[in-house]
């Protein structure tokens, strides 16, 4: 890999040679592929076709040896898996950390809802898209928690509506909007998030295998106009989280800027606790990397020490003292719904069968529909594996002369993939236009034959 010619140099004023050299080594590796199971939708048990292995520290979490093509798994669009590189998973180790009161067994880690120690009513994904670590919260946030995922740009907060409608959930509401109207809109309120997801905005050091983009655009004056805009996001959000809840801050880039300096800024100027998480030495994760300065808990995945690509994480605790927020104490018992924020939104959910363009203004930010491949009480037709890519390509089909007539949903090996209006002759096909797939030649495959 050609890296850029100041970044060796650049990260040797900040680490130990050592470490350095393990980094460069590490990125001249190919990147590893990786799924997370849905576990809504597939047993724990479930093995793909190819799998090489489960994710130390997230176990619904699975290695491939290599990348099939995904497009043409219809299980995939159906939500029962998402394509999610693997060091960013260890976003599921912390949740449960912070949310079961012991240590749970293979079993209970799909039952998220067992021994809960933090209650937390109501968490934010705030810079969401594409959907990756929303997916993951979902999964693992006890059911009656509602779950903001947002995303500020436009197209890509369409593609965040779409991976959460598939994933399939209740209790999820897209917005699109910066974070300092959530903030606004949640003083408003009176109330305030338990727990805030912030993968912010970064220079991409981590992707560097992956993106050969990160590699052109990295430079000092980068990393310094990224250390800034996070910080200024996670100021401007800062007073949605209610005192005592917790913020996660991650990245996927190395240098201390972004990461371990950001984190002490958030500790000493916004008031928080940066609290460690237990991990096992077996995992290669490293800390703190920095030579000059007392360590901070953090946790750094460098490509050669572990199976992934670059991520960084730290956990804080807001404190219950911090004055910012004085007036949302008195108010902070009083519960986030979607309703709460807007009646709107109600009337949004029984009409958003219709384009996901037609984002629906709420306050100064959008929502943006997830149910449009649920409809209760309708009856279920199993598809071929033919079929169902045909389906999302969205052509039109003829289903079994049984089939009733009017609206049905679709599945492919019991995994509802959305809806068909069944006229008899055939079936018109009322999958989301923008969510087809495109290409008119594909062989159809799953990860999850059933034979």
């Amino acid at each position: 890999m050609n890296l850029p010619k100041e970044y060796k140099d650049y990260l040797l004023r900040h680490w130990k040679q050592e470490d350095v050299e393990v980094l460069v080594r590490g990125l001249e590796a190919p990147p590893t592929v990786s799924i997370r199971l849905n576990p809504n939708r597939l047993p724990p048990s479930a093995e793909p076709t190819g799998a090489d292995g489960r994710v130390p520290w997230c176990p619904e979490g699975i290695y491939l040896k290599e990348r099939p093509a995904f497009t043409a798994d219809p299980l995939l669009h159906a939500g029962a898996y998402y394509v999610q590189e693997a060091s960013s998973m260890f976003l599921a180790h912390v949740l449960r950390q912070l949310l079961f009161q012991d240590s749970p067994s293979i079993e209970r880690l799909f039952e998220p809802s067992a021994g809960c120690k933090f209650q937390v009513e109501n968490a934010l994904d705030l810079c969401a898209a594409p959907g990756g670590k929303s997916t993951l919260l979902r999964s693992l946030l006890p059911d009656g928690c509602l779950l903001v995922a947002n995303e500020p740009i436009r197209n890509r907060a369409q593609v965040l509506a779409e991976n959460l409608a598939k994933w399939g959930h209740p209790n999820i509401l897209v917005t699109q909007a910066k974070a300092a109207e959530i903030a606004n809109f949640i003083k408003q309120k009176g109330t305030a998030f338990d727990l805030i997801l912030t993968d912010v905005p970064c220079s991409g050091e981590g992707m560097f295998r992956k993106e050969p983009e990160a590699v052109r655009q990295w430079s000092p004056a980068f990393v310094a106009e990224c250390a800034a805009l996070q910080r200024s996001i996670v100021q401007d959000i800062w007073p949605a989280l209610r005192p005592g809840g917790y913020l996660i801050y991650s990245t996927c880039t190395f240098n201390p800027e972004e990461d371990e300096q950001n984190v002490e800024w958030i500790a000493h100027e916004l008031g928080a606790t940066v609290l460690p998480v237990p991990t096992d030495p077996t995992w290669n994760i490293r800390g703190d990397l920095r030579t000059t300065t007392s360590p901070v808990p953090c946790y750094h995945f460098l490509p050669g020490l572990v199976r992934g690509e670059g991520f960084f994480l730290a956990l804080l605790q807001k404190d219950d003292s911090s004055k910012t927020h004085q007036k949302l104490i008195k108010n902070s018992k009083n519960a986030l719904s979607i309703g709460s924020f807007s009646t709107t939104h109600q009337k949004l959910i029984k009409n958003s069968s219709k384009a996901t363009k037609n984002a629906h203004s709420i306050e100064t930010f959008s929502t943006l529909p997830t149910n449009l491949l649920d409809e209760p009480g309708v009856p279920q037709v199993e598809l071929s594996l033919p079929d169902a890519v045909r389906y999302l390509q969205r052509e039109s089909l003829v289903l079994p002369s049984e089939t009733p007539r009017g609206h049905v949903q679709v599945c492919f090996l019991g995994q509802r993939l959305g809806l068909m209006n069944n006229l008899g002759s055939r079936a018109n096909n009322l999958y989301p236009k923008e969510w087809r797939i495109r290409s008119g030649h594909i062989e159809a495959a799953t990860l999850f034959p059933t034979e």
